[in-house]
């Protein structure tokens, strides 16, 4: 196995690992989820702002650290947190393959 470039690709075979990572992915797809159904009402209120879901609830600070202090104070079980910063301005993103 190289890691030349920075980038080591492991196969997980554990079936504990396996079955921690399924039920991880379960809940950042659940606080996803609860943040794309109230994104309306967030993104407006929280500009400029650090969001974090946990246990399908909101979270909201200055930084990264804050959000997530908060969310494993409120949510120690959710290992699944949702995090992300919601820039002040809306503006038109294009996102594209950059080959």
């Amino acid at each position: 196995m190289s890691s030349e470039n920075g980038i080591v690709m492991e196969e997980i075979t554990n079936t504990k690992e396996l079955v921690e990572a399924k039920l991880r992915r379960e809940r950042f797809d659940r606080n996803s989820a609860w943040l794309h159904a109230n994104a309306s009402e967030i993104y407006p209120k929280y500009r400029g702002k650090f969001i974090c879901i946990a246990g399908e609830e909101l979270f909201v600070g200055d930084t990264v650290a804050e959000v997530i202090t908060k969310a494993k104070s409120a949510h120690p079980e959710d290992n699944g947190r949702f995090v992300h910063y919601i820039p002040k301005e809306k503006v038109t993103r294009i996102y594209a393959n950059q080959r």
